[in-house]
């Protein structure tokens, strides 16, 4: 007879023997006051503690105007939207919203989805089985939502090495031109912080007939003068397909999209599962990441503010020797290369330091490249960083880590 709990125990214990059991830290944000937050782990109440791995990028999740918009919301239409898109959950603030998102990529139109993840899974898996004979072009550090869409579509799937051009041509070279194909990648990969060459993949689509998908979740918000994302700073986004993003990161509330032409637009929120048959977002959200695009649209001192702090802190970093991964965005990777060791620091530094970050383990990244992510933002100040980085300084001494040349 099969015993089933034993079945579910074993595999929780091989994720504690791995050393990659994922714990949740207990806490809450302190309105108006982030990276400011407390911390639920404690007996003796609740212990304040610095955020440093939220993907509130720009904490604008905190933005007086977000939480405003969002107030007026609940008390003008209630807490939620009422059903799909096409039962009762469509509202004015989501035709807002999605007007300007489409005019923020430079396309016709754009399509709201309940998460990143799942406008990644619902789109590429529906492109697929549209497409008749697709094949994706999938660079192999891409997300796992945008695996997931591509493994559901059913179609061929090529893997290219990590912003590799050659490597890619080459796949498209050796299959049959007559094929539809669809490249899918990354603007900013949010592990190693770095960014691919948007251009020169688009080149290769012009040249094999091939549709491009990006996904712009950890750039938008973040980069080019509108927040558009690095298609926006590097005045790429009229040559992709279709642009993907998110409302839960810069953004700072919730839910995810694409924006892209009229037709492809239809099609998905047509054919799309995942698309059809869920609730909508509650126009609450809606209403705080409308506020929220619509702002930094205009104002980049968020962004300005992100990139000095990133920046100071990478060098602070350089400067105690600590093994910094080499980036070129906001993304502060911090390398620790073994499980255990990973997780053993997140405890110390929350327990003695009041600092919170997580550990990064697989299968988030491979193994054996364990690592801290740091996400400074404007809001972080000098002081906070520096003392992070002596935090940081002397717990690697106690665990007789190696520190950097």
């Amino acid at each position: 007879m099969i015993v089933y709990d034993q079945i579910f125990d074993a595999a929780i214990d091989r994720l504690h023997s791995e050393g990659r059991y994922r714990f949740f830290i207990d806490i809450l944000r302190n309105k108006g006051a982030f990276p400011n937050a407390r911390c639920f782990a404690h007996h003796n109440g609740p212990k304040p503690i610095t955020v440093w791995c939220s993907n509130d990028y720009l904490a604008m999740g905190q933005h007086p105007k977000v939480i405003e918009a969002m107030e007026e919301a609940l008390h003008n239409v209630g807490a939620g939207s009422g059903g799909t898109r096409n039962i009762g959950g469509n509202t004015h603030y989501h035709v807002e919203l999605e007007a300007e998102l489409a005019d923020l990529h430079g396309k016709e139109g754009a399509l709201l989805f309940t998460s990143g993840y799942v406008s990644n899974d619902t789109t590429l898996s529906t492109l697929g089985k549209v497409l008749p004979g697709c094949v994706s072009f999938s660079d192999e550090l891409n997300h796992a939502s945008m695996i997931a869409g591509i493994r559901n579509s059913g179609c061929e799937k090529k893997v290219w090495r990590h912003n590799d051009v050659a490597h890619l041509e080459q796949l498209l070279a050796e299959t049959d031109p007559e094929l539809p194909k669809l490249i899918a990648f990354e603007s900013v990969y949010s592990m190693d912080g770095d960014v691919a060459p948007i251009h020169a993949i688009c080149d290769l689509a012009d040249k094999y007939n091939a549709l491009t998908y990006l996904d712009e979740v950890h750039a938008v918000g973040m980069y080019g003068p509108r927040g558009g994302g690095i298609s926006e700073r590097d005045e790429a986004a009229s040559r992709l397909t279709i642009i993907e993003g998110t409302l839960g990161k810069a953004f700072g509330v919730m839910g995810g999209y694409i924006a892209a032409d009229n037709r492809i637009i239809d099609v998905i929120r047509s054919y799309a599962p995942g698309f059809i048959f869920t609730t909508s977002l509650s126009p609450v959200l809606v209403a705080g990441v409308l506020a929220s695009v619509r702002h930094l649209k205009q104002s980049s001192v968020e962004r300005e503010g992100q990139q000095a702090a990133a920046a100071m802190l990478k060098t602070m970093f350089c400067e105690a020797g600590l093994p910094v991964m080499d980036s070129v965005t906001h993304i502060v990777p911090l390398m620790v290369g073994d499980p255990v060791k990973a997780k053993k620091i997140s405890d110390i530094l929350l327990a003695e330091y009041g600092v919170y970050v997580q550990p990064i383990n697989y299968p988030t990244v491979p193994r054996g490249t364990e690592r801290l992510r740091f996400t400074p933002g404007p809001a972080h100040t000098e002081a906070m960083m520096r003392d992070l980085a002596i935090a940081l300084s002397e717990v690697w001494d106690r665990l007789d880590m190696k520190k950097a040349a």
